[in-house]
C-alpha cells in the first residue's frame, strides 16, 4: 500500500469541508439525526459553518422554508468533491491452465 503525501491529503480534505458561510438545515426535536425527508412538515434549525463548527443561524417552519434559507442544496458542495478514480483496477488474471499435460489412459487390451 502506498502512502499518500500529507499535502495531498490535506488538499482533498479541504475540498470536502464546507466553505465558511455555508448553511444546512437539521430537523428539530429529539431525533435530529434522522434524514430530512422523513418528516418534511417538522420545523428545522438552520446552521451556518463558521470555518470551525456549525453555529445556529435561525429556525425554519418546514423543509421547504429551510431549503429557501440554506440555498440551492448540496449540488455546489458536491461539485467540489472529486469522484474516485476507477482506473487503478488490477489486471485481469489469466485463465487457469493445468501445470502438466493431461493424457487419456489407453483403453484396456483384451
Amino acid at each position: 500500500m502506498e502512502d499518500e503525501p500529507l499535502d495531498d491529503w490535506a488538499a482533498r480534505r479541504e475540498q470536502r469541508r464546507p466553505t465558511p458561510g455555508e448553511r444546512r438545515a437539521i430537523p428539530l426535536g429529539e431525533q435530529s439525526e434522522r434524514g430530512s425527508h422523513v418528516d418534511p412538515a417538522a420545523p428545522r434549525g438552520v446552521q451556518e459553518w463558521d470555518g470551525h463548527q456549525w453555529i445556529p443561524a435561525g429556525v425554519a417552519g418546514d423543509l421547504a422554508a429551510a431549503a429557501g434559507q440554506t440555498g440551492k442544496g448540496a449540488a455546489p458542495r458536491a461539485e467540489r468533491v472529486p469522484l474516485p478514480k476507477f482506473s487503478k483496477l488490477p489486471p485481469m488474471p489469466q485463465p487457469w491452465q493445468p501445470t502438466e499435460p493431461f493424457r487419456r489412459p489407453d483403453p484396456p487390451r483384451p
